[in-house]
């Protein structure tokens, strides 16, 4: 089967979402009486922080050396690769993360709210307040196409991620092995005419900076009130 078209893309402000939790000053930094100390608790983190270890000795499908240092945002970036769920994701399996954004802040917030109310679904309990920080960064290359695909018969862009993700995760190593691709732009799933971007190495996300926050609440319903707090 050939490859996606390619698009040459040129795309500013895409949209990351994640847990304001993320953006709090290190959990052990209380702990730290001056920098020496910081250092030592630092080095103690790091047995069990992933990213840090992956950071050293990679992932069986990410060599440490594709990660990126020394600019803004660089430990987010590096995390989105070297932290990864259960099963993988649309386009990425367990051996190596991707960086996940959108081209709209609605498509970014259809991703977040779809997952977190899974999870609420699995305890039976609709209730909980997150916040959400936007993480807007640049993206130029060409990218492999999906948005002219059939959803019925582009089985990565199915509704039901036991559908997509074998899919997507298949056709994304197909991709990154016999194409060299930098990732692939596509409709998203959860939000009619938006559209995401995934990268597939750490070192295309450009110019990183924080957005506004987002505030998504559950009140015993499964579609949760959305509010931008800034």
């Amino acid at each position: 089967m050939p490859p996606p078209p390619t698009v040459e893309l040129a795309q500013r402000d895409t949209v990351r979402l994640i847990s304001t939790g993320r953006l709090k000053p290190p959990v052990l930094s209380p702990l730290a009486a001056n920098f020496g100390a910081l250092e030592d608790l630092a080095g103690l983190e790091s047995v069990t922080n992933g990213r840090l270890q992956a950071q050293e000795t990679g992932l069986p499908g990410l060599d440490p050396r594709e990660l990126v240092f020394g600019r803004p945002g660089y430990t987010f970036i590096n995390a989105a690769f070297t932290h990864t769920r259960p099963g993988g994701n649309r386009f990425n399996g367990e051996d190596r993360g991707a960086w996940y954004c959108a081209f709209e802040v609605e498509a970014s917030l259809g991703e977040v709210s779809y997952h977190l109310t899974r999870e609420l679904e699995a305890i039976g309990r609709f209730d909980n307040v997150t916040d959400y920080a936007e993480l807007l960064a640049d993206f130029f290359g060409p990218f492999h196409d999906l948005r002219g695909a059939d959803p019925e018969s582009e089985p990565a862009l199915h509704e039901d991620p036991g559908a997509a993700y074998p899919a997507g995760q298949a056709l994304a190593r197909r991709l990154r092995t016999e194409a060299a691709s930098n990732g692939v732009v596509y409709p998203s799933v959860r939000l009619a005419g938006g559209v995401c971007l995934v990268a597939f190495r750490p070192d295309l996300v450009q110019n990183l900076r924080q957005g506004g926050i987002w505030r998504l609440e559950w009140q015993g319903a499964p579609t949760p009130a959305m509010t931008r707090l800034s």
